[in-house]
Formats: structure tokens, sequence, C-alpha cells
């Protein structure tokens, strides 16, 4: 679980975060909605201590954040994983070399430990006999997958996912969608997306936080938010033509 409390961040004169307050749940997926400019990524950044808030405090589980020295800084670190927007595999690293990366770097595995986990987890995201191909080689949804198998190498506490259906097609986006949400399940993680795709709100929100102009306007669930009643979050919905086309036969 992670708690944020009360967070506020400027940069200059201009506020972007305003008295933001939210529980990321433990084991499910939590989705920080919400347009461009919203101020998504920055909580993001402030959450994962990027940046330091101007007000406010950040709890993973019961460790404050701010009261933590660099050393304890790191190991919570080493608790997260990450899936970026555009997958950010190393171009000269074979697959199975990237998903090794954090092993590598953080651990004191064997070459035979890290083969080990690097194989379990490329077999958990369904990538067989493909470790020695090179990210160029595959597709655009075997990338994102491979960047999944490197988030979970670590076995995290923490995931976090920067709009993990970027650049895909609808399929390959719900059957990303549906792989975050079960390697949640299955680990027990705190997963937090960030995204504006409402595909991925309809299938995956189990906890959703909509964010307008720095704050929070609106939590809930998927099960809720075709109903909602705040016009800000209504019109970030319903801006697609299908949608409201959805909505006038409900």
């Amino acid at each position: 679980m992670i708690t944020v409390k009360h967070i506020s961040k400027s940069f200059a004169d201009i506020q972007i975060l305003k008295d933001i307050s939210f529980v990321f749940e433990k084991g499910k997926t939590n989705l920080i909605i919400g347009k461009s400019g919203s101020g998504k990524s920055v909580l993001t950044k402030c959450i994962v201590g990027l940046f330091e808030p101007d007000e406010g405090e950040i709890y993973y589980d019961d460790r404050k954040l701010s009261d933590l020295k660099p050393k304890a800084r790191k190991e919570i670190r080493k608790e997260i994983g990450m899936l970026f927007q555009a997958s950010a595999l190393f171009d000269s690293f074979s697959v199975e070399e990237n998903v090794a990366f954090p092993l590598n770097m953080f651990t004191k595995m064997t070459n035979e430990e890290i083969s080990h986990r690097v194989n379990f987890c490329l077999k958990r995201v369904n990538i067989i006999n493909k470790n020695q191909l090179f990210p160029s080689e595959l597709s655009g949804g075997m990338q994102k997958r491979v960047a999944i198998a490197r988030a979970i190498a670590m076995q995290p506490k923490y995931l976090f996912c920067d709009e993990p259906n970027s650049g895909l097609d609808p399929v390959t986006a719900i059957v990303i969608d549906e792989l975050i949400k079960e390697i949640t399940d299955e680990y027990n993680m705190t997963t937090i997306v960030i995204t504006h795709d409402m595909n991925s709100v309809l299938e995956i929100g189990e906890n959703i936080m909509f964010i307008d102009s720095g704050e929070n306007k609106w939590t809930g669930t998927k099960n809720e938010i075709l109903d909602v009643k705040v016009k800000e979050l209504h019109d970030f919905i319903y801006v697609s033509k299908f949608l409201q086309q959805m909505k006038r036969k409900r």
C-alpha cells in the first residue's frame, strides 16, 4: 500500500499539485487518470522520490518517505518495478540481458540464479525461446511484455506503469491490461497505472483517482465511473463519440 497525504508541488510560481490525498491499495490495480498536463506525472515522480513535494507526506506501507535516509530510500527503490511508456528496453541488449539488467545491478545472485529468474519471468509473460533476440526484432506488444518481465524480475512490492498501452493496437492493449491485472493479483502488489486510456479504465480500474488541474476531483471504481456527475470527469470520459453513443444507449 502507498498512501499520499495532502501533497502539493509548485515550480516557480506555478502550482502543479494541490493538496492531493489518496490510498493506493495493495493487491489492486490503482489508476491515476486525467488529461495531459493535469499533474499525473509530477505526482508519480513525487511518489517515487524524484521530486520532493512542497507539502504533504508519502508512505510506503508504514514507512514515511521524507523520514528515510538515502540508504533506506535506495532499499525502497529496489522494491519498485517500473514499466515505462515506450518500454525503454536497451537496444543493444538481448531480451535476456534486458530482463537480467536489474538483477545484475542490484543483487548478488549467481549467473545460474539470474538465468533461472529471467526464464521464469519471460515464461510468465508468455515470451518463449526469444532470449537471444534484440528489441528491434520484436513487435510492440512483445517489447511491452519483455518490459513487464524486467519490471517483475526483482519481485517488487510496488509496480508503476506509465501509459502501458501507448502505441499498441486495441487487441494487444487488452492483452497487456489483463497481464498487468493478473500479475498484480498473483503477487499481491500495489500497482499504479498512469493512463488516459478509457479502455484500460473500464478493464482494470479497481481503484481510480481522477486529477484535473492538479487536484483530486474524483475517486471510485470502474463500475461507478460511467455514472459520474463531476463535470470535469464527465467531459474527460465522454470526449469520444463512441462513449457518447454508449451513454445514450444506457
